[in-house]
């Protein structure tokens, strides 16, 4: 069934050059994971002193998030590897060939990682990543570098992170405030 969709949504890549435009856009390696960090970092310094105060939590949660899905991924990847797409069925790539595993998607780990991270502290800002994330992992697919589990195991795996980053920011408040406390006298916190 995953080939089949894979397969399917690629069909359509060459019918709608506009399109095929936006998903190049959209899925490279830079456009998503670089307004998802300048998004972590205007949150840093955004809002009056108690809101600030929370959403630095929350950002140092959603690093939490990407560290742990990354980590999870590294030791997963250790003993499940799965080929690209396109090593194995006749693709319409919109985008170079990876060599790393397919499954699951790191991409769609640390976007969704980020996203429902930002979710926990900012409902709105964290719908607006969500709705991104989920168009990246959409590009993913459509130009042919994941299969579409690939990419639902990946956010699986960044919004439990994103849980865990949370509880350990949470857990790890005291030291945090410290920290932050030290940086506010540099004007970083």
């Amino acid at each position: 069934m995953d080939e089949i969709v894979f397969l399917w949504l690629n069909s359509f890549v060459g019918r709608v050059p506009a399109f095929d435009a936006l998903i190049e856009f959209v899925v490279s390696d830079y456009l998503v994971p670089v307004t998802l960090a300048l998004t972590l970092l205007a949150l840093w310094f955004a809002g009056d002193t108690a809101s600030r105060r929370r959403y630095q939590l929350g950002v140092i949660g959603a690093v939490f998030a990407v560290a742990l899905s990354n980590g999870f991924i590294e030791i997963l990847n250790n003993f499940v590897f799965r080929d690209r797409p396109f090593v194995h069925h006749e693709v319409s790539l919109l985008f170079y060939e990876p060599t790393d595993s397919s499954f699951p998607a790191n991409t769609a780990a640390m976007a969704f990682g980020i996203s429902a991270a930002v979710w926990v502290f900012n409902r709105g800002v964290g719908w607006i990543l969500l709705a991104i994330s989920a168009l990246y992992a959409f590009s993913r697919v459509y130009a042919g570098v994941h299969y579409p589990l690939d990419v639902i195991a990946g956010g699986l795996i960044g919004v439990v992170a994103a849980g865990a980053g949370h509880v350990i920011a949470r857990l790890l408040r005291p030291l945090i405030q410290i920290v932050l406390k030290a940086g506010r006298v540099v004007l970083l916190a």
